[in-house]
Order: C-alpha cells, then structure tokens, then sequence
C-alpha cells in the first residue's frame, strides 16, 4: 500500500463521513451505487469509515437502506472500521447485531432545541439513552462515540459557552464514555474558541480520545484544522469533497471539512498519512459523479 506522506510527527486518526455526506443529498443515491462508493473507500485506509446509521427512514430516507448497504461490503482486505450512527436505544439494538460495526455514534446535542429536533428527545432524556446504549455497547464489545453537537454554539438564542460543553463532556466520561467529538455543527467555531475547547478538554480527560467533526464553509477548513491541531486535537472527521453537514440544523451554507484538504494539509506537515493514493485518487474521482446537483 502506498502513502499519501512519507514523513511523520505526530499522527493523526481520520474518519471519513461519506453517512454525513449522503444523508441530506437531494437526489436518491441507489443502494448498489452506494456499497461501491463505500467499498473504494474501505480501501483508502481510514481509521474509521462512518458508513450509515440505524435511524428512522422518515427522518433520514437517504439511509434507509444502511442494512443492505452493509451487507454489501467487502471487509476482507481492509484496516478501516466501520461506525454506524444511531439515536436512540431502539436503533443501538439494531446495530449491536452487526458484527462488522465497531463503533456507534450518538449526537447529543447540549442545545435542548436542537437535540429535540435530531432526537426528538429532551437532553436529559438523551443522557438515559446514553447510558442504556453504553451498557449495550460494552455487552457486545462495540465503542460508543459521543459527538457533542453544537459544541461550539448555537442559532438559537439559547445559552452557551464552553464552559457548558465541558460540563457534558465531564458527565458523559463519567459514564464510561472514552471517545468524545467536539461537534461544530453549524460551522462557527473560530480560532480562539477552538483553542480554548481543546486547550481545556484535553488535559483534564486524559485517557478519552478527544476529536473534531468541523462543519465549516469552504474557506474556513484551514484555521480549524490547524487550531484544533495546535491545541492537541489528534482525531478528525471529513468528508470527500466536503460534501454533508447535518440535515437537521436546516443551514446549506456549511459542509464537513473535505478529506483532501486534511490530506494536503497533513503533507505540509510531514505528518504520515497510511493511505492508498491510487485507492484515494478513484474514490474522489467517484465521489465527484455521485455527489453533482
């Protein structure tokens, strides 16, 4: 397998969201089409490939075919692992069967009005959710992945400030809970908020992998990658192309971070990336005739 870097520093745990890209794309995305698109990036070599998810059709009918989706992949020759997002206890049931998933991610959102509209479920009542699928997770030997959504702010005119986030954060590792993504969900996290989040974060969880899922407008990838990185941040989602963002929080200005800008910016670095570039290189090319408008 070739590298993308041959140098190294201090690495880095990608996970790639094509789930986040597909979720809210406006044209259908046929099952078949799908399990390829996943299959070429299965052989990238990702940490983790975030794949689909176990949630309502009539919330996200873009992924109401996850099962047959999963049952079309060709695990064998891959070091990636597969998560599936879920949210509620209903869903974690379903995916815990699945012995090709590793993780399982949740959103827990510290915007009572935002988890509502993604959970439809107060933060409390999320938080018995959250202790419920650990429970499941740790019976069936799968990772619960924590993204806490609109960690950075929200649209709402509700109350925020970091200080809020690292109190969830803390309630949430008490439980367990060893993989936490600080979720900017509407993309208006800035430099000095970023720094500030992980800068406080990282040192008092020692032990928790700690990540960034940034959504963020095309112009704006760079500074929070680079902040978060500074500040100690060593896992990070993306997306091919940039493509996603999350449905829910109704704003198409802002995407995930695209996966070959990380990529680039890894190889300023020096830092090493264990990727195939061939299997990189069609992979993009394909994500580029699935996702057109």
């Amino acid at each position: 397998m070739a590298d993308i870097t041959t140098s190294s520093t201090d690495p880095i745990f990608l996970t790639e969201c094509p789930r986040d890209a597909m979720q809210g794309w406006p044209h259908h995305i046929p099952t078949a089409e799908k399990a390829a698109y996943l299959n070429q990036l299965l052989q990238v070599g990702f940490d983790v490939l975030d794949f689909g998810s176990f949630v309502s059709p009539k919330a996200i009918p873009q992924l109401a075919d996850t099962r047959e989706v999963l049952s079309m992949l060709d695990l064998t020759n891959t070091r990636t692992k597969l998560l599936a997002i879920i949210a509620n206890a209903r869903g974690a049931e379903e995916a815990v069967q699945f012995d090709e998933i590793a993780y399982l991610g949740f959103p827990f959102s510290v915007s009572e009005t935002f988890q509502m509209r993604n959970t439809n479920k107060t933060i409390e009542q999320s938080l018995v959710q959250v202790e419920e699928i650990q429970r499941m997770c740790i019976r069936t030997g799968k990772e619960l992945v924590i993204y806490i959504s609109m960690g950075f702010g929200n649209p709402y005119n509700e109350p925020y400030d970091a200080g809020v986030a690292i109190s969830w954060v803390r309630r949430l590792t008490n439980l367990g809970i060893t993989t936490i993504a600080m979720s900017d969900t509407i993309g208006v996290a800035k430099p000095d908020s970023i720094n500030y989040m992980f800068n406080s974060i990282i040192p008092e969880f020692k032990g928790i992998k700690i990540g960034a899922h940034f959504h963020s407008a095309a112009d704006t990838w760079f500074e929070k990658i680079d902040s978060a990185y500074n500040a100690g941040c060593r896992h990070f989602d993306s997306a091919l192309k940039g493509i996603g963002g999350c449905p829910m929080a109704e704003d198409e200005l802002v995407g995930n971070i695209a996966t070959e800008n990380i990529v680039g910016w890894c190889g300023n670095k020096g830092i090493q990336l264990p990727l195939n570039k061939e299997a990189f290189s069609k992979a993009w090319e394909t994500a580029g005739r699935i996702f057109v408008k």
